[in-house]
């Protein structure tokens, strides 16, 4: 039973390929995972906790549960709360202590003719992430706003909006866009959220205060449709070739082209934790009172133990992939 949840932003530092495996069915060979009734990017539930259990597995991390410091990377630990590596076949020794939901797409970066680009999303997408940050019962959040009147909207203080006649261009399209204190609002949140403040309040220390700043002036909201079109025809395709080293030219069908999420999307998850499904003696420093002592404290483990940055997808030996995470405080 899921007891403790936290929810994780996902930053896109380079263009992310996770893959959706089979062949192609469009023009490109290797398309990104999308959900099949809104065509909207994500990433899987299943590949996103091999990337983290992974990024565990090679982190050198120290960190105190319980009192006593343990390293993150400690192969009996990350086994009692991934769940153990299959062996021989048989991985049925107990279940996982931590699951995660489908990371979905929360801001999209689109190239603007001023501010180099925005960040754009739509209500259907805020709704689902307000019903997101219910199920986290976190009492101090106020998310609630009228996602529908908001279409086509941006912050009252944009420097993407042409003033003399309230429009923005993204790509080749132009979009009359009318400044809202709502959108305001919303841009402050999840500027806050994303790229949280240094916690001694240092100017000097604030490593996220120009990506705060662009989000807060950056945000567009436009309709469903016009997202979608935007995240279906606006992500990065590349054509790669293999060069034959006796001929030095392509080899013959090696030729194929690849599909990537663009650098600065975002992304989020929901992170949950059980208690372990393992008997009380082998439980160790994660044993609590009671389930919800455990679950919390699995969770503590993923919150303290998470790198700040991970490779998710694949072409890895590429540089592709390197995703910053945040977790919401």
């Amino acid at each position: 039973m899921i007891k403790h949840s936290k929810m994780m932003f996902l930053i896109a530092e380079t263009p992310l390929h996770a893959g959706s495996g089979g062949d192609s069915v469009g023009i490109v060979d290797l398309p990104i995972q999308r959900e099949r009734h809104t065509n909207f990017p994500k990433i899987e539930a299943s590949g996103l906790k091999g990337c983290i259990r992974e990024a565990f597995e090679n982190s050198n991390k120290i960190i105190s549960i319980n009192g006593q410091n343990i390293n993150v990377n400690n192969k009996d630990i990350i086994s009692l709360i991934f769940g153990p590596e299959p062996e021989n076949g048989n991985n049925n020794d107990h279940a996982s202590s931590i699951f995660f939901t489908d990371a979905r797409i929360l801001l999209f970066p689109v190239k603007s003719l001023k501010g180099v680009f925005a960040w754009i999303t739509c209500p259907m997408v805020l709704e689902r992430f307000r019903e997101e940050l219910k199920l986290l019962k976190l009492n101090n959040i106020n998310f609630d706003y009228n996602f529908n009147l908001l279409k086509n909207t941006a912050p009252t203080n944009s420097d993407i909006l042409i003033k003399e006649s309230n429009e923005v261009v993204l790509e080749e399209y132009t979009f009359k866009i009318e400044p809202k204190n709502d959108t305001s609002n919303i841009a402050k949140f999840l500027a806050e959220k994303i790229f949280p403040r240094p916690q001694n309040q240092q100017a000097n220390n604030d490593i996220y205060l120009f990506w705060r700043e662009k989000l807060e002036n950056n945000l567009v909201i436009l309709s469903d449709d016009d997202f979608k079109q935007f995240v279906t025809t606006s992500t990065e395709v590349i054509t790669r070739i293999m060069i034959d080293n006796t001929t030095g030219v392509v080899k013959e069908g090696a030729l194929w082209t690849e599909e990537y999420l663009p650098q600065d999307s975002i992304l989020y998850s929901i992170v949950m934790a059980s208690p372990l499904r393992v008997k009380d003696e082998n439980k160790g420093i994660f044993k609590g009172n009671n389930d919800n002592e455990e679950a919390k404290n699995v969770i503590e483990f993923f919150e303290k133990g998470l790198p700040e940055i991970i490779q998710i997808g694949g072409n890895q030996t590429l540089g592709k992939g390197l995703t910053r995470t945040q977790i919401l405080k």
